[in-house]
């Protein structure tokens, strides 16, 4: 009997000290970090990066920034999705009827955070919830005072504390530079390859999605078919470059191009695998695969 008295008083005693152990763990900032690795968050009050990307969603929608989102009239059956992923600075206003009016999480590229200030407004104001992952080469996201775009990061963070930027890690960037030697047999510096923003939102998409529907991206024959269509890059810049002919000068430019045509051929294989889905405009490759 005392020896079973005993034992219970060791357990409460060692759950109290565990519990204390917990607390002081917590209290000094030693808590474990849970979230997706690769993606972190800007604090608004130091220089240091901390707090991994929080994101998770059943079916997610991708809405592409292109010209083919014009007058398809799929806005409501975009914010029917759990989640609303866009590129860029895309914006939703004056747009809703073809390309939805939530947005849930925003990728966006390095060139594009100028826009980001500049309309800060509109992105931090008016779409407040909203999570961004911001992504570039090291020289610009270094953090030692001489990283222009990270700088410009810090200073949003600071100036909206509530906000949610996060940034790709140098080791993710070179993760995503693996995935499309793997995919294509060729280096993509020693190719003169950038990759596009919709790379990057597509392998987040799938790592933090449980399926995906994307909106707007035509496939990878779309450009070679003689009757294809005149569509401008951007459906918010309507007067502006020719999509295919935007994709054609990038494709075999020498040097720091983005490899659309060939992208898209990568995004074809991956949806063979079920999880993704181009349901707008639809994607030939994928007529006989269940909805």
């Amino acid at each position: 009997m005392k020896s079973q008295r005993f034992y219970w008083l060791c357990l409460v005693l060692l759950s109290v000290c565990l519990l204390l152990w917990y607390r002081y763990m917590m209290r000094s900032g030693f808590a474990m970090k849970t979230g997706l690795q690769g993606y972190v968050r800007i604090h608004p009050k130091t220089r240091l990066k901390s707090n991994l990307l929080d994101f998770h969603c059943g079916r997610c929608a991708v809405v592409s920034s292109s010209g083919q989102m014009l007058g398809g009239g799929r806005g409501p059956e975009i914010d029917q999705q759990d989640c609303v992923i866009r590129m860029n600075v895309a914006p939703t206003a004056g747009y809703e009827a073809d390309v939805g009016n939530r947005t849930s999480l925003r990728v966006v590229s390095h060139t594009s955070v100028p826009l980001l200030v500049r309309q800060q407004g509109y992105f931090f104001r008016r779409e407040a919830d909203t999570k961004y992952v911001i992504w570039g080469p090291e020289k610009n996201m270094r953090q030692d005072g001489k990283g222009k775009t990270f700088n410009a990061l810090v200073t949003l963070a600071k100036k909206y504390p509530h906000s949610h930027v996060h940034t790709i890690t140098r080791e993710k960037v070179q993760y995503c530079d693996g995935v499309f030697q793997n995919e294509t047999g060729k280096n993509r510096m020693k190719s003169g390859a950038f990759l596009s923003t919709g790379f990057f939102t597509m392998i987040l998409a799938l790592e933090v999605c449980d399926s995906i529907l994307v909106y707007g991206m035509i496939d990878g024959s779309y450009c070679s078919n003689a009757n294809h269509s005149f569509v401008p890059y951007h459906y918010y810049e309507p007067l502006h470059l020719d999509e295919c002919r935007m994709y054609r000068v990038h494709e075999h430019a020498k040097r720091g191009g983005h490899r659309f045509i060939t992208e898209k051929l990568i995004y074809s294989r991956w949806a063979s695998q079920g999880k993704l889905r181009f349901v707008y405009p639809p994607w030939t490759s994928q007529e006989h695969q269940p909805p």
